[in-house]
């Protein structure tokens, strides 16, 4: 098969391990980076540009789509999509999973568990706003905070007003949820690849934190899940239409919580911490799904 990764960067270690691992089971792999692409638009005949060039024929695209880029990438992905090229995770998958308020819309309404959320912009009643989540403690972050980026434990409903007053100046959207206090700075991070999960990780918080990104100095290492910790990640994944997908869960009083849905999970924590081959099982998932036009979003919006 041929297949197109698109990453702006080949040496970041989720792209390398693809590669080798899609090279390793014979097949032909190219890195495109996805800013560098520019799309013809016109009918019946859609086509990607790359460096001066029409884009050859893919088997497959395996999108790496970094949350900065999100509008760009999509539209790269949907451009393949119309050409009836096979993609890993569609555009709007991707799309609905990076838009936080309409992922956990999606999820509230289907019944998955989550933290109790309020979602805001300027409200006039801050106090309202704390008490439909419980208040104190409670976590503020922004609406487009990525790796624990803008999220804030507010111990005190003083403290919470006063960072929604900060956020509120900022012009910034942004969600208060309560804070799952027996989590004790963990959760578990469940790596699905079509219909199962392939690996769990628990990401500890380091002393002091209560954010366990491991991009803040959080531990990781191999967890045992639960059957509906497992019937949980795998619903999410289906509901946001991806097929491989990282679902961080909240263990809580009242089961598991999905707190966030990524459709570009990274593969370096993971695999380090189950000592798993998952970059195989996703070219392995490839191999049996690939089709020409296999797509449910082609020539959709």
């Amino acid at each position: 098969m041929k297949i197109a990764i698109l990453s702006r960067n080949r040496h970041l270690y989720s792209t390398r391990r693809l590669v080798e691992a899609a090279e390793a089971r014979g097949h032909q792999v190219s890195v495109i980076d996805v800013l560098r692409c520019y799309m013809n638009i016109t009918p019946r005949k859609p086509e990607i540009h790359y460096r001066g060039a029409p884009l050859e024929r893919f088997d497959a695209v395996i999108p790496r789509i970094g949350a900065s880029v999100t509008f760009y990438g999509t539209a790269v992905v949907r451009q393949f999509e119309m050409m009836g090229v096979y993609t890993l995770n569609e555009s709007v998958a991707i799309t609905r999973s990076r838009d936080k308020l309409r992922a956990l819309q999606l999820l509230a309404r289907r019944g998955v568990g989550m933290p109790r959320t309020g979602f805001a912009y300027a409200p006039d009643d801050t106090l309202d706003l704390i008490n439909l989540v419980g208040g104190a403690p409670m976590v503020v972050k922004l609406a487009e905070g990525t790796q624990g980026i803008g999220v804030v434990l507010c111990e005190t409903a003083e403290a919470a007003e006063s960072v929604i007053d900060a956020f509120r100046g900022l012009n910034a959207y942004f969600f208060v949820q309560d804070f799952v206090a027996e989590s004790k700075g963990s959760d578990i991070r469940c790596f699905v690849v079509g219909n199962r999960v392939v690996a769990a990780m628990k990401r500890q918080a380091k002393a002091g934190e209560f954010r366990s990104n491991l991009h803040r100095g959080g531990s990781a290492k191999t967890v045992t899940i639960t059957p509906e910790e497992r019937s949980t990640a795998i619903r999410a994944a289906k509901i946001m239409g991806l097929n491989v997908a990282g679902v961080d869960l909240l263990r809580s009083k009242r089961g598991p919580m999905v707190l966030e849905v990524n459709s570009s999970p990274g593969l370096e924590g993971i695999e380090n911490a189950c000592k798993l081959d998952i970059a195989s099982l996703i070219i392995e998932f490839i191999e049996k799904t690939a089709k020409p036009g296999k797509t449910k979003t082609r020539g959709k919006g």
